[in-house]
């Protein structure tokens, strides 16, 4: 009580407070007011245009009228006007899905300060003409995109006469070549910006976009004649399932002229400009018009950092009884599917951004083009008739698959396409896990007859997917195709999964996500960290050398010079040779392989440190004998039999070292492990050739990008020259290598098929099957490299220098295409 008193007696403060009674009675707070921040005008309107159309919750003729008050007031203010347009051409330029926000702001400027509109249009026209001359063809598209909305304010025809003399370019190389693929792109830009055009507030059109319509018909409807080397599924081409490949500039021509039949309805793409004419309907006012600055298509127009390839439509929701993407009939697959492709392809550099953008997607098309976020697929059966069942999340999904399974090549390394869907699914994972279930349902329904490429893609991806979500998945689903034989594409599929898994974790944690039918696939050998050391058994019979081995590794794991171990693989060479060993080297090489496997298990820097100390005696045995090189490797698949991942690892580096050569690899693999082609099926086996050619040419590919450098001084280029004639001839032997192999699997001429007195009809024609999606991969990879290295050196001749004995851009391509006429002619089912 005491304590209650003096904490609230009146000598204590407490409530009887002097200082507080009297601030009680006063009449106003004596306090100085809080200090009030303002934003600078410019850093409001810097933000407000980067965030434009991406809530929601917002109105965007409100946002639109705002930025465009707040621009046009503060015209004067060079600072502002400054940031503002360069701002501006920013976003056009680097966030595809804003440009008819961009465009609207630029619309509702010009009715206030028709000089900004002005500046707009001019450094829009500079930037066009600077891309056009560097064939930075994106760019160019995404610029006449955002003219192609401000066409209401364009004098004359706007933007059509570009349109005509991209044309005019397209028609100029198609006739020079019709493999051309740079006149197949400037079409593409030519089409979908006419969209764009007639979707603007521009009118009276109609005539224009047609006639340029019947004019790209001439070459959006001829087949390109390397469509069928990108075919995403070449064994669907007889199918009536609707998984025929169709190229997208093809699709793109027949979708317009539908469009032009329903008087440009085009209803999918935004129309914020519409509400600025609303606005402006009490006090109508002719908009000032421009005239749009000349635009200069070089007569010689550049392909480009990439090489131009036709491109066909890929979709992982095609097959489905409700649509949860656009038809490939309707104009919005591809005008969706393009904005989005840009913005993935644009924002590399920031896979978050990218996945916020993806999950974003409603926001920057038309309203009711889509379903409401999350829906699930079941509820779409109960949208009332006539309404769009497309998700958004579907149709986002399946743009990153059409990047990450395109052929020949995407744009970026595949594991950005991982990151991208990994990180759409830890946004938004009630809407985005849904969606990819089906996409990975649908991908595994069509493995059989994808492109084997693409099945490996997918793997990989599905694999890695799994791996960022704790190995969770519906295997009970697949369970009947466990019985299949390996022969069976499906069961290929299910088996390297698993072994890509248990190399991204371990075998037991793997067991432990499978059903009971599984279980066998995941042997109690895999669970082991550390295979054994084969020469531990004394049994004579089944190891040999088995006393000499084990010497040799007692004296590698004390790191004794080689001097020591001499004397050892001599002993096993002698008598390799009384029993009667052709090759003694051999088995004298497996014993040292083996015992530098067994004391690299630990790690990778075990192995990598353990061949860097025995390097010189490896790279010794190449010279020496090329079977000895040869057995290196199966010393290396053998001991990591049960882990062949980690091999093709090891293999990979023993590469890098230079103590295996490429051409080893593929003989080992294609020559002398080739069989009647079972080794065909296994993932590991696949990526082991395609890893050892792609190290072959992209060494190409590094001395021509080399020897193309500016002021490289003669001598040097000269070397450089030798060495790319070198290269070149090894990588055509290369893949000469490979065909010939291939080839004989996939006529079912090679020796053991030949030779087998028990005939398997059906799996010998599954290994068949094998052979030619192996053959039509490495075809395609050898017609690309070509046409890769002739448009190269077609840039070369053009500045009048390039290299005597190599082939132009003509020859190159004619190279490329003899390849491709001798797979339709010799394998026509191949294709």
């Amino acid at each position: 009580m005491g304590e209650y008193d003096r904490r609230n007696g009146a000598h204590r403060g407490g409530y009887n407070n002097r200082k507080r009674r009297f601030r009680e009675d006063d009449d106003f707070d004596r306090r100085p007011p809080r200090r009030q921040y303002q934003e600078p005008v410019h850093v409001k309107i810097r933000k407000q245009l980067l965030t434009i159309a991406e809530s929601p919750l917002k109105k965007i003729d409100e946002e639109v009228q705002e930025i465009a008050v707040a621009v046009a007031d503060n015209f004067n203010d060079e600072e502002i006007r400054g940031n503002f347009l360069d701002l501006a051409l920013q976003l056009v330029a680097e966030q595809a899905l804003k440009i008819p926000f961009i465009a609207a702001i630029i619309l509702a400027v010009n009715v206030k300060k028709p000089e900004l509109a002005q500046e707009v249009i001019a450094r829009s026209s500079t930037a066009l003409n600077e891309h056009l001359s560097a064939g930075s063809w994106r760019e160019v598209k995404l610029l006449l995109r955002f003219l192609g909305c401000m066409q209401a304010i364009l004098k004359d025809e706007g933007v059509f006469p570009v349109l005509e003399e991209l044309f005019s370019r397209a028609v100029d190389l198609q006739t020079a070549s019709l493999d051309d693929g740079l006149g197949l792109e400037l079409v593409k830009i030519i089409l979908l910006t006419i969209p764009y055009i007639m979707a603007s507030s521009a009118s009276g059109l109609e005539a224009y976009a047609t006639a340029l319509l019947e004019k790209t018909d001439i070459i959006a409807s001829t087949p390109h004649p390397l469509e069928a080397l990108v075919n995403p599924y070449p064994g669907n081409e007889d199918d009536d399932t609707g998984q025929q490949a169709q190229s997208i500039i093809s699709l793109l021509q027949r979708q317009l002229q539908t469009e032009a039949a329903q008087s440009w309805e085009l209803a999918c793409i935004p129309r914020p400009w519409r509400t600025l004419a609303v606005e402006d309907a009490a006090e109508p006012k002719v908009p000032v018009k421009h005239s749009l600055p000349p635009v200069i298509v070089p007569a010689s127009v550049s392909p480009g950092a990439r090489p131009q390839l036709p491109e066909m439509y890929f979709s992982v929701y095609a097959d489905q009884d409700v649509e949860t993407v656009p038809p490939i009939s309707n104009i919005a697959s591809s005008i969706l599917r393009d904005a989005l492709v840009d913005t993935i392809s644009i924002l590399d550099y920031n896979r978050n951004a990218t996945a916020k953008f993806l999950i974003d997607l409603d926001c920057y098309f038309a309203p009711e083009t889509f379903v409401k976020r999350a829906t699930p697929f079941d509820r779409l059966r109960e949208v009332d008739q006539g309404k769009s069942t497309w998700k958004p999340e579907d149709v986002a999904v399946d743009a990153v698959f059409s990047q990450l399974l395109q052929l020949p090549t995407p744009e970026h390394k595949l594991v950005y396409y991982h990151a991208v869907l990994t990180e759409s699914c830890k946004i938004a994972p009630a809407a985005i896990a849904p969606s990819l279930g089906r996409a990975i349902r649908f991908l595994y329904r069509n493995v059989d007859a994808m492109d084997l490429e693409l099945e490996y893609r997918f793997l990989d991806w599905f694999s890695h997917h799994l791996s960022n979500f704790g190995f969770t998945w519906k295997w009970t689903e697949w369970v009947d195709d466990v019985e299949l034989p390996l022969a069976k594409p499906k069961k290929a599929f299910i088996v390297g999964a698993l072994e890509k898994e248990i190399r991204l974790s371990f075998a037991q944690r793997i067991r432990g996500t499978l059903p009971e039918p599984y279980q066998a696939l995941i042997t109690e050998a895999k669970e082991k960290d550390t295979p054994d050391f084969k020469y531990n058994s004394d049994h004579a019979t089944e190891t040999p050398y088995a006393r000499q081995a084990r010497e040799v590794l007692r004296l590698l794991r004390a790191k004794a010079p080689d001097s020591d171990i001499q004397p050892h693989l001599s002993s096993i060479e002698l008598e390799a040779s009384e029993l009667g060993v052709t090759e003694p080297l051999i088995p004298s090489t497996d014993a040292y392989m083996t015992a530098i496997c067994f004391i690299g298990s630990k790690s990778l820097s075990h192995v990598l440190s353990c061949i860097e100390r025995c390097k010189e005696r490896l790279l010794a045995l190449g010279p020496r004998s090329e079977a000895a090189r040869r057995q290196i490797i199966t010393s290396v698949m053998e001991y990591w039999a049960e882990k062949p991942g980690v091999g093709v690892n090891v293999v990979d580096k023993l590469l890098n070292y230079t103590i295996l050569t490429p051409l080893s690899v593929v003989n080992w693999a294609l020559t002398d492990n080739i069989g009647k082609g079972k080794i065909l099926t296994y993932a590991h086996i696949y990526e082991m050739v395609a890893s050892t050619m792609h190290k072959v040419t992209n060494r190409v590919r590094q001395i021509v990008i080399a020897r193309n450098q500016a002021e490289l001084p003669a001598e040097q280029k000269a070397i450089l020259d030798e060495t790319l004639e070198k290269e070149r001839a090894r990588m055509k032997e290369l893949f000469v290598t490979v065909e010939d192999s291939l080839t004989g699997v996939a006529s079912g001429v090679v020796d053991e098929m030949a030779e087998s007195k028990d005939q398997d009809e059906e799996g010998e024609a599954l290994l068949r099957g094998w052979g030619e999606r192996w053959l039509r991969v490495f075809r395609r990879k050898m017609a690309v490299e070509e046409a890769w290295i002739g448009e190269t050196l077609a840039k070369q001749a053009a500045e009048g220098d390039v290299m005597d004995g190599l082939d132009t851009k003509a020859e190159a391509m004619a190279e490329a295409n003899g390849i491709l006429e001798s797979h339709k002619d010799g394998d026509g089912d191949i294709l």
